[in-house]
């Protein structure tokens, strides 16, 4: 799979109003997700790294009870097993990027 057109690639709702096209290799998925305005992610987390890129639109996240508001270029990491939630302050893009491979998105 060296290159992909993410155009191919099926649509995954993840959550309501956040819609995500999903790529893995032998170590990572990435997501590319659209999330809608006011739209949310409960808090959850995972045994995964997370690395979130905001492409387009202002998100919202709480990572560990504390709320960060991300802007196209910012880039956070959110380490293993911590909670986090967070909403659309408006329509978003991001490329959220995990390790080890999400086998639960495949």
């Amino acid at each position: 799979m060296p290159q992909v057109t993410l155009d191919s690639v099926a649509v995954r709702e993840i959550f309501p109003g956040l819609r995500a096209r999903i790529i893995h290799t032998e170590r990572t998925s990435h997501s590319w997700v659209q999330i809608d305005p006011d739209a949310s992610f409960p808090e959850h987390q995972h045994p995964h790294e997370q690395v979130v890129n905001v492409l387009e639109g202002t998100l919202e996240l709480v990572v560990d009870g504390d709320a960060h508001v991300l802007t196209p270029g910012t880039v956070f990491v959110i380490p293993p097993n911590v909670p986090h939630s967070g909403r659309a302050l408006e329509r978003c893009r991001v490329l959220d990027v995990f390790a080890p491979v999400r086998e639960d998105y495949r």
